[in-house]
């Protein structure tokens, strides 16, 4: 028999989801055959037979959360002729009957209490049935005691709360584990300005992302990658913009490639597109794929300021809250004037104050020219 692993569906992708399963146990499948489509971090991408032969074995099944190059179909030994690299997903196969459980830890639900907290024999025995952490009790027992109504309580409080939980799948679960990733690794400063956009009357947009790529050739260094483990950066010369994108499912960030290099027109077509792909799911991998700084225009929905996330590698995201119209006074009289809030979060391990400021004061020069054309 011969065991197809889930290949890695993009760059160094830790895992897929079960989307669909479009052959079952028994099939016998054709060479490059779709056999299903997989959910990645942003995309749903079809993985094809890498071989003509029958299907003994399904290794998981929708919704499942399948490790990259772990067991995802076991084939009757047959016709061998996995192709190389032909534009589609190809992973390895491996002679041998591997089970699944070989390749996923070993995960234990008894938790252990501590000694420091107080509580008789009895007690800690109902808070292991119970699956209750003693450490977490407010003990109500004599000189801090934790009783048996204690631990009581805090099961049924715990399942109470829980008990509407459900497992987060696809876009969600991405986002939450690259959240993590940031909140553990990047080092956020951000800075908040106004800009006076009272010129602007087409697409503001498309002006706030050319603006962007401008401050971007002013001020290189937040146009740029870092890794942190190896402190090391690399500085990009191609404004490739992530497009922060609000969906049911979740949150996308496609990404407008070469945006310094495109005129307004060519902007705000590839802006449309990536809406429609990105509506339907039918969006390319690659075109999430290879952002060097971020923009999330959140003020379309609401809000003024915020503290963006940054995304790894990346080591900036510029944020603008809901335009507004304010009072200014110019001249010594008062007028009305269209106002932009600006929230710039930069990764304080590679980019200094120096830098992120005048990035930011680049942007709003671009914004406040008195020009409306391409």
């Amino acid at each position: 028999m011969k065991i197809f692993h889930l290949p890695d569906l993009g760059e160094g992708l830790a895992e897929a989801e079960i989307h669909e399963w479009y052959v079952k146990e028994g099939d016998t499948v054709k060479l490059d055959q779709p056999m299903v489509s997989m959910e990645t971090a942003k995309a749903v991408v079809d993985v094809p037979a890498p071989q003509a032969g029958k299907i003994l074995k399904l290794y998981g099944k929708q919704g499942d959360i399948i490790p990259t190059h772990s067991p995802l179909v076991e084939f009757e030994n047959g016709e061998e002729s996995a192709s190389k690299d032909k534009g589609t997903v190809v992973g390895s196969l491996e002679e041998g009957s591997a089970l699944w459980n070989e390749c996923t830890p070993t995960m234990s639900t008894e938790k252990k209490t501590a000694a420091s907290a107080k509580a008789m024999p009895a007690v800690r025995v109902l808070a292991k049935q119970l699956n209750v952490d003693l450490n977490a009790i407010i003990p109500t027992g004599p000189q801090g005691q934790i009783t048996a109504e204690d631990v009581k309580k805090a099961a049924a409080s715990s399942s109470h709360s829980m008990e509407n939980m459900e497992m987060l799948h696809g876009v969600r679960r991405s986002m939450a584990m690259i959240m993590t990733q940031s909140h553990q690794e990047v080092v956020p400063v951000t800075i908040m300005e106004d800009a006076d956009v009272t010129s602007i009357s087409s697409d503001f947009t498309v002006r706030l992302i050319r603006a962007m790529a401008a401050a971007a050739h002013a001020e290189p260094s937040l146009n740029a990658w870092y890794n942190g483990k190896k402190m090391e950066r690399a500085l990009h010369d191609e404004v490739n913009m992530g497009l922060a994108m609000d969906t049911e499912e979740g949150l996308f960030v496609p990404v407008l490639k070469q945006a310094n290099n495109k005129n307004a027109k060519d902007l705000r077509t590839e802006i449309d597109e990536f809406k429609k792909t990105v509506r339907s799911r039918t969006i390319l991998p690659s075109d999430l794929q290879g952002a060097t700084i971020t923009l999330s225009n959140f003020g379309t929905i609401a809000g003024r300021y915020a503290n963006p996330i940054i995304v790894p590698p990346t080591v900036a995201i510029l944020g603008c809250g809901k335009l507004r119209d304010e009072v200014r006074v110019r001249e010594g009289a008062m007028i009305i004037r269209r106002i932009a809030p600006l929230s710039l979060t930069f990764d304080h391990r590679a980019v200094t104050g120096g830098e992120a400021t005048r990035f930011l004061a680049t942007v709003i020069q671009q914004l406040e020219k008195d020009t409306d054309h391409d």
